[in-house]
């Protein structure tokens, strides 16, 4: 019994504590006390031991648990209502006591008063001051003197396809009479093109005709939501689903703050608007209770805390405000692996988580509300990693579900740093800053962020190679001068949200002399050619028979395109490893094992010079062995040499230093590859010199029957070589050795337990031996009369002094 009273006491204190701390009042607190101590049952205090009922002090609990979450319940209730709208007139009862007694009381409270209000308190708390809306449109004009088509286009194919009065729930058909499908909707609910709209409104002398569009689309939602007739989240394109309504409202806080101090946007109108986006924050507020993968929540997330922030005088935001933060805090410390990237390990994705909590974070520091140190670091680690993976000329590889720019090669990365350089003001960001923003987010930048773009500080990195090891890429860097080689590796997996993943595992992308000379592609979810180029056709990637990496893929609910695959192979890195003369990456992936193969990729960068891919498969029987290659390719020399070059010369050459059988070329939307292949083996190990020139006559020599690598001799070593199939690479004293079993020289010898990949150094005092081996790997070493054996893990070195 003495047990179970300390139990229960302890647990008696921790909801006494919950209860202070949330305000009950304390006789609550001192009530159950005494029915804890009535009736001569005690508890043990002190070195007093009393005994108590154990029936009553269950009794107790209960009771008090129960009404500690009736406290919570109540305590976390909404007054605005999530499925209407509040009236102009009835907003005034929703404002915190503080706000409606500084307003003269909430009776005394006009609609006239009280639109007068927010527009003083959105000129202080949005991201720029819309009293001094008209100079800043003038300003933006002249930076973006393009705009205008931009805008204007968009504007009229919004109002082109949709009526003022739009429809929120499918089947109907745009105003042309042509269907109006799941991916347009979805856009509709977005409200991004409303934006130009207002834009539009600006360049046509202020036509009130285009301010009168947004009010009546808006109240077209207002009145769907009323009669039940939108599309829900059942239905697979939710209208008020968290994405949709939070994009909704970021463009709906623009265009409000846009139109402010428009004679045709009324009090009533402002108040109208302002409803709404209350409205709207009620809604996402009951429906994320709990956190949800993805950047569907945080887009709703970053929206509820904007409003919160932005209309803190209501008695709902302090709720609001919490509730979105703390998910988003879940958000930074789920969805940003300790390494920096966006666990959807995409660009596009990254990016836009980026936006997603810059907002916030811009609109507390106006507002000077303290934001966690957690939250700082967290958002800096996103754009530093940018920084980390960019190629020389400043942009970046391409990443799985990347969508900005179909079949691009690049993504753009500098109007994201340029961001960074401006909340930061570090130089290492603002060596990829430009002078100016993107015309969408200058709305989003106050006039000190604007004055910095006219100064930027850029310091050009000094990292070379990096790792993001909770993602699965690596980066092997020559350095940042706009000829550098750089190449990026992926062999990553998201365990919770592989939905944007594409069919690349041990894939590799490469730039050289300012070119991408093994690309990868961007994607867009609504082109028919999506699930083709999510696969692994068109990745740089080994494959066997017909079979691809991505399996089962299937399309989304909602039919928007969208699609991916229930089975991707699961990655291993078995060795990074970064050293002055080498750099080493050894990686494999199950994808290929129900067909009985087992696979393993090795890519090993020859510092300064160009990079080996070496291809291992093995299986107890015959398959076709596949490697798949980007670009555009001549084979006058195939298929053991391709040939890439570009309009400014320079070039890249694939060559095989393992004979191979043939070799196929297709392509699809102005891409092409080339599929090296041998056909009929258990095993096969292709090894691979992907060799890029700046001229011609940096070239391999294909009329050579032997030629050399960038100084580098193939088969031509001075050691004396044992191993069937045995291949080597050398230069300088530095030597490349595939499935070699042992190398000799006068002196030395070096054996391994089995035919292994190594690279061995040599001068005059040392010889380092490094694996390249796949696993662990004995190797006895003999020099004069010292002999010694040592086991060597993938990617170890061990150096020896040659006395």
């Amino acid at each position: 019994m003495e047990v179970y009273a300390a139990i229960y006491l302890k647990e008696f204190c921790i909801v006494s504590k919950y209860i202070s701390i949330f305000g009950l009042p304390f006789w609550f607190t001192i009530f159950n006390f005494f029915l804890l101590t009535r009736e001569g049952y005690s508890i043990k205090m002190g070195t007093e031991l009393l005994t108590i009922n154990f029936y009553t002090m269950n009794f107790i609990r209960r009771s008090t648990l129960f009404l500690l979450a009736v406290f919570f319940q109540i305590s976390t209730a909404q007054t605005i209502p999530s499925e209407s709208i509040i009236a102009s007139n009835k907003l005034s009862a929703y404002l915190k006591p503080e706000v409606q007694q500084a307003l003269g009381g909430v009776n005394a409270i006009s609609t006239a008063q009280l639109a007068e209000y927010f527009r003083t308190k959105f000129s202080e708390r949005y991201f720029y001051d819309w009293k001094n809306g008209e100079e800043r449109f003038k300003q933006y004009t002249t930076i973006y003197e393009n705009a205008i088509h931009h805008h204007t286009e968009r504007a009229l194919d919004h109002m082109t396809k949709f009526p003022a009065n739009a429809q929120w729930k499918l089947p109907y058909n745009y105003q042309n009479g042509e269907p109006v499908n799941a991916y347009a909707l979805r856009h509709l609910a977005r409200q991004h093109k409303m934006v130009d709209i207002a834009f539009y409104y600006k360049y046509q002398q202020k036509n009130p005709e285009y301010l009168r569009y947004f009010k009546n689309q808006m109240a077209s939602l207002n009145a769907a939501l009323l009669a039940n007739k939108y599309e829900t989240i059942e239905d697979g394109n939710g209208v008020y689903e968290a994405f949709r309504s939070g994009y909704r409202i970021l463009n709906w806080l623009h265009i409000h703050t846009f139109f402010l101090g428009e004679k045709e946007y009324s009090d009533d109108d402002q108040l109208l608007t302002i409803a709404t986006l209350l409205q709207h924050a009620s809604n996402l507020y009951a429906t994320n209770t709990e956190f949800v993968p993805g950047n569907h929540q945080t887009r709703g997330m970053s929206a509820l805390a904007m409003l919160s922030i932005l209309f803190r005088d209501f008695k709902d935001a302090d709720a609001w405000y919490q509730r979105s933060m703390g998910l988003l805090e879940q958000h930074l410390s789920k969805e940003i692996n300790k390494d920096g990237f966006q666990f959807e390990r995409t660009v596009h994705y990254h990016i836009s988580d980026i936006d997603t909590y810059y907002y916030v974070y811009q609109l507390a520091k106006n507002s000077n509300i303290q934001v966690d140190t957690f939250w700082e670091s967290k958002l800096k680690s996103l754009f530093t990693t940018l920084t980390k993976i960019a190629y020389p000329d400043k942009s970046a590889p391409v990443f799985s579900d990347d969508t900005n720019a179909p079949w691009a090669e690049k993504n753009t990365i500098s109007g994201a740093l340029t961001l960074g350089y401006l909340l930061f003001g570090e130089p290492e960001m603002g060596y990829f800053a430009n002078d100016f923003v993107e015309s969408d987010m200058y709305w989003y930048l106050n006039d000190t962020q604007l004055q910095m773009l006219k100064a930027i500080q850029a310091k050009k990195p000094e990292f070379k190679s990096v790792v993001f090891p909770d993602t699965g890429y690596y980066i092997m860097r020559q350095g940042w001068e706009p000829d550098a080689m750089v190449m990026a590796i992926s062999n990553g997996l998201d365990p919770d949200k592989p939905d944007h993943q594409h069919g690349d595992m041990l894939g590799i992308q490469a730039m050289a002399n300012g070119q991408v000379i093994l690309p990868n592609y961007q994607v867009r979810y609504s082109l028919k050619d999506y699930e083709f180029f999510k696969n692994s056709m068109v990745k740089n990637v080994a494959l066997v028979d017909g079979e691809l990496q991505g399996k089962e893929y299937a399309g989304n609910q909602g039919g928007s395109g969208f699609g991916k695959f229930a089975v991707l192979p699961h990655p291993k890195t078995i060795s990074w490893n970064v050293n002055d003369a080498i750099e080493v990456y050894i990686g494999s992936h199950d994808g290929f094992e129900k067909s009985g193969v087992t696979y393993a990729r090795k890519v090993i960068y020859l510092k300064d010079d160009f990079w080996l891919v070496k291809d291992d498969f093995h299986s107890a029987t015959p398959h076709t062995y596949k490697q798949v290659w980007q670009g555009h390719y001549s084979l006058e020399k195939a298929p053991n040499l391709l040939r890439s070059s570009f309009n400014d010369g320079s070039g890249s050459d694939i060559y095989q230093l393992v004979p191979t059988d043939l070799v196929e070329t297709s392509g699809k939307n102005g891409k092409q590859w080339s599929v090296v292949a041998t056909k009929d083996k258990t095993h096969f190990n292709f090894i691979t010199a992907i060799v890029p020139f700046r001229k011609f006559d940096d070239r391999i020599d294909e009329d050579k029957k032997n030629p050399s690598l960038k100084g580098w001799e193939v088969n031509s070593s001075k050691w004396g070589i044992e191993g069937i199939g045995a291949t080597t690479l050398t230069k300088e004293g530095k030597t490349v050795l595939f499935a070699v079993k042992k190398v000799t020289l006068p002196s030395v010898t070096i054996a391994f337990s089995e035919p292994a990949d190594a690279f061995v150094m040599q001068n005059e005092k040392k010889i380092t031996i490094q694996s390249l081996h796949t696993k662990d790997v004995t190797v006895a070493y003999g020099y004069a009369k010292s002999k010694k054996a040592f086991v060597l893990k993938p990617g170890e070195s061990i150096t020896i002094e040659i006395k």
